[in-house]
């Protein structure tokens, strides 16, 4: 597959490095010399410096015999006019633009980008994305990741196994014997940085990172089982009154009324605007690294802190203050993957990268056969996949003990319906089941072929 990608910051850079790694014809177009020579050094991809919304500089990309454009520079109309560009005058048949700005997402104008108008074929927003994941991550408290898929039928989950996690030191296999009416599937374990896919006999260790597939009906269960049966958060603090935390605050007003949150936000105009756009959030104006305004927001009654300003080292250390003076829980949006690793061992309970999350939005539309959502874990260790069973799948009708799955491959769930079936090796995928699978990075390609409609690759 031939694709362009306009814009070579940090989305672009990982969306070209996971498309090239699988071995696809990838181009990246930036304006900036310096950023496509750090492509060029690091990258096996074509790069050049150009206006990615220019005619030319689309053509010198080969945008006539381009499968798929994904325009995710930093400004929104570049975005857009690349991709009106792409199907006008070279006819790319997919076209992908990440969108910023809300004032154009509101639905009165949702038809903007229809096919009549500017038929851009999918809209990547990252703070209305940003903000359902954070506030999927408030529904389980306990967890520092969680996924839902097969319309909410299945939640993969991340938590952290402490010392009193009950299934410590217990060989998987065994899981099932202590559970035996408990829908659960431990899928990926995260040790000192080690990522890897469990077998029967790997044991769950304190300071481990598990991610497991369960019914949903089972959540509350499974939770329990790994030691975690925290209430769930009806205080919160916004520290970050930007895009991303009025996105945050207006999904809780619409959808959690049982929530109640406040903002602190430092500029002040910014802070009345927001104000103005809410109905029952309470907007502070003010530094969320001061002790007296974290006091003034009732920080001693919060269960839940979440700080998502444009800073990094601000958004952990306010996280951390906020901790220290009485919230419960931190959620913390970070952009550079380095300090990932380094902020759980500090405090910080959930990680939020506004990178990794619109990466996996737009994956979703780049897997072939019949994908229908993915999500990359651990800057792309693995991707979660949500696959449709079809007649020509290679993986239906045939017990799973002897269906040959790749290594590095793990099937969590299978939803038939509204049953949810966790896999056993005697379990048979049936045709139009949908698989919940995880697979590592170099497994992907094969997975999207188990799933494919043979005709696709013609």
């Amino acid at each position: 597959m031939k694709v362009i990608v306009c814009g070579a910051g940090q989305v672009g850079s990982n969306i070209a490095r996971y498309l090239a790694s699988e071995g696809n014809n990838v181009t990246v177009i930036d304006h900036s010399p310096e950023l496509i020579q750090r492509i060029s050094d690091t990258l096996d991809v074509q790069a050049m410096v150009g206006h990615a919304s220019h005619p030319d500089v689309l053509e010198a990309a080969g945008a006539g015999e381009t499968d798929m454009i994904i325009a995710v520079t930093q400004i929104d109309e570049i975005n857009m006019v690349a991709c009106e560009v792409a199907h006008a005058l070279f006819k790319v048949p997919t076209k992908i633009a990440r969108v910023r700005n809300q004032s154009y997402l509101k639905p009165i104008w949702a038809d903007l980008f229809s096919r009549d108008h500017m038929p851009i074929d999918v809209i990547i927003s990252p703070e209305i994305a940003v903000a359902r994941a954070i506030a999927r991550r408030l529904q389980v408290p306990g967890a520092f990741d969680m996924i839902p898929l097969a319309d909410g039928k299945v939640r993969v989950v991340g938590v952290l196994c402490t010392e009193t996690c009950p299934v410590l030191h217990t060989p998987l296999r065994q899981l099932t014997g202590l559970f035996p009416d408990l829908g659960l599937e431990v899928v990926a374990i995260i040790r000192n940085d080690r990522s890897f896919i469990p077998g029967g006999d790997d044991q769950m260790l304190p300071g481990d990172e598990v991610y497991f597939a369960c019914d949903n009906r089972h959540l509350n269960r499974a939770m329990a089982a790994f030691g975690h049966e925290e209430v769930e958060a009806r205080r919160i603090i916004i520290l970050g009154g930007g895009n991303i935390g009025l996105c945050l605050a207006e999904e809780l007003e619409a959808k959690y009324p049982q929530v109640t949150a406040r903002i602190i936000e430092m500029n002040r105009s910014r802070a009345q605007f927001v104000a103005q756009r809410l109905s029952r959030t309470m907007v502070l104006h003010g530094d969320g690294l001061d002790p007296e305004i974290l006091e003034e927001a009732n920080v001693r009654a919060t269960e839940t802190v979440v700080a998502v300003t444009n800073d990094d080292e601000g958004n952990i250390l306010s996280s951390l203050l906020a901790k220290r003076h009485g919230a419960k829980r931190a959620i913390t949006l970070i952009n550079k993957a380095s300090y990932t690793s380094l902020v759980s061992p500090l405090g910080i309970d959930a990680v939020v990268s506004p990178r990794a999350i619109t990466v996996s939005n737009i994956l979703q539309y780049v897997r072939r056969g019949r994908i229908r959502a993915v999500h990359s874990l651990r800057d792309g260790f693995a991707e979660v996949i949500e696959a449709e069973a079809l007649e020509t799948s290679a993986v239906v009708n045939t017990p799973l003990r002897e269906v040959k799955l790749p290594s590095g491959v793990i099937v969590g769930a299978i939803v038939r319906g509204d049953e949810v079936i966790i896999p056993r090796p005697a379990t048979v995928i049936r045709p139009k089941d949908r698989v919940i699978i995880l697979a590592t990075a170099g497994q992907v390609k094969k997975v999207e072929k188990m799933f494919a409609v043979r005709l696709e690759f013609f």
